[in-house]
């Protein structure tokens, strides 16, 4: 291309210089030059050409001595390869042949090697959710490696073994106490002495704990047994060794607790009655008020009638019987008829005071079974529309319904129950106190008219 180029370069230069010489006589010294200088350069790329075409027969050279050299190399590796085969083979049949001689050297060894293998296996998992791991941990490392083992265990190896198994059953019958970290229901630890109760429970001074395998953690349960199983623990902590205490275990190791955990106690029963259940327990609480107020001003009064009792010559008006007998003294000049009326008449004013609030306890105690059936018959409501909406599958999802069915139904016997009780004592009280102006008043009327006989 470059020729090419430089040929097109002296033809425009000739045609150039013929135009010059037709038209203005050019010098022929020109020309020579111009001629000279392509003679030049035809040489100078001749002698390009031939040191690119010695390059070329050199690398071609130099690619064939490297195709030989790649050639001789995989002859090199393919025999290389064929004795590797060879000793591989070999080796396969020496493999085997060992194998073979170290089974008949083992004999019936190979047969208990397994059974420890296995027996280390299963030991493993006994181990680690075992509440002595809580104690002693790490125990289950060597048996692990034990089991996954390919070669024949080693002495200590089996020893290991029946060290592990051993301890497992000498500390199963122990009660023992150490010091670890025990994480919080928060999620902060600390560190607290535990008692390990055999391989059943762990305690500490604030009750019943679980271990759990999977994360090595020691932490307390979400919620405690009740209070007397919780006693035994304080029994526990203050006996010696020669001593002993009586204290709840779960033969399950924290299985019973856990479920235990899930039960209900009285208040969260209470609080599933909702709305209708906190109405019926202010109408308890209304009740009891009422009735502490009228027991109080009934014993009062009781107590002030006992006292004119033993002076009925000097009426007292701060009693229900001492204004009575006020009125009789006001009225000693009137005929029999007229001062019964009159009595008659001051009774029955003291009665609404005597019974005030009475009837009251008596309506609530009414009311309340009354509220509580209410409430069963929403719950009840409210189950149906659960099954309309989500069917029978579940029975969680009907549970709360129903125990608003059963709760508040509970709720209005235990209000009704006592109030019918309370209404019953402080009745029994206006009337005794009723029953106390009346006799006296009967008195005062038969006297009466026995004077006017006379």
């Amino acid at each position: 291309m470059k020729k090419l180029f430089k040929g097109f370069a002296v033809a425009a230069v000739l045609s150039v210089s013929a135009g010059t010489a037709l038209n203005a006589h050019a010098n022929t010294d020109a020309l020579d030059k111009i001629l000279e200088q392509v003679k030049q350069e035809r040489i100078s790329e001749g002698k390009l050409n031939k040191q690119r075409e010695q390059e070329f027969l050199s690398a071609r050279a130099d690619k064939q001595a490297l195709l030989n050299k790649a050639k001789s190399d995989l002859a090199a590796e393919k025999a290389r390869g064929d004795r590797l085969s060879k000793e591989y083979a070999q080796n396969e049949n020496t493999l085997a042949e060992k194998e073979q001689a170290l089974l008949n050297a083992q004999g019936t060894l190979g047969e208990m090697f397994g059974v420890v293998r296995r027996a280390a296996a299963d030991a493993i998992g006994s181990i680690e959710a075992s509440l002595v791991s809580a104690e002693k941990p790490g125990r289950a490392e060597v048996l692990r490696s034990l089991a996954a083992a390919k070669e024949l265990p080693t002495v200590r190896e089996l020893e290991e073994l029946w060290i592990s198994l051993q301890t497992e059953m000498t500390e199963s019958a122990k009660v023992s106490t150490f010091e670890t970290e025990v994480a919080g229901l928060d999620g902060s630890s600390s560190v607290k002495k535990v008692t390990r109760i055999g391989n059943f429970n762990l305690v500490t001074d604030d009750g019943y704990l679980i271990y759990s395998p999977e994360t090595k953690a020691i932490q307390p349960l979400g919620k405690q047994p009740d209070s007397y199983i919780l006693a035994g623990i304080s029994d526990l902590e203050k006996t010696s060794a020669d001593n002993y205490a009586g204290v709840y275990i779960d033969p399950t190791r924290g299985a019973i607790l856990r479920i235990n955990t899930q039960k209900k106690s009285l208040m969260e029963y209470y609080e599933q009655g909702a709305e209708v259940g906190y109405i019926i327990t202010v109408l308890l609480v209304v009740g009891l008020l009422i009735f502490i107020v009228r027991f109080i001003d009934l014993a009062l009064t009781s107590t002030k009638i006992k006292s004119q009792l033993k002076n009925l010559s000097t009426p007292n008006t701060n009693n229900p019987l001492g204004r009575i007998l006020k009125v009789y003294a006001d009225n000693k000049n009137q005929d029999v008829e007229n001062l019964e009326l009159k009595l008659d008449e001051a009774i029955l004013r003291e009665t609404p005071r005597i019974e005030a609030g009475i009837n009251i306890i008596k309506i609530l105690a009414a009311i309340a079974p009354l509220l509580g059936l209410l409430g069963t018959v929403i719950g009840m409501i409210l189950t149906f529309q659960t099954i309309t909406l989500f069917g029978t599958g579940d029975p969680k999802i009907m549970a709360g319904n129903i125990s608003l069915a059963l709760v508040t139904t509970a709720l209005g016997l235990i209000a009704a129950l006592p109030l019918i009780l309370l209404h019953s004592i402080v009745a029994g009280r206006s009337k005794s106190v009723l029953h106390v102006l009346d006799e006296q008043s009967a008195g005062i009327i038969a006297a009466h008219a026995e004077k006017e006989k006379a």
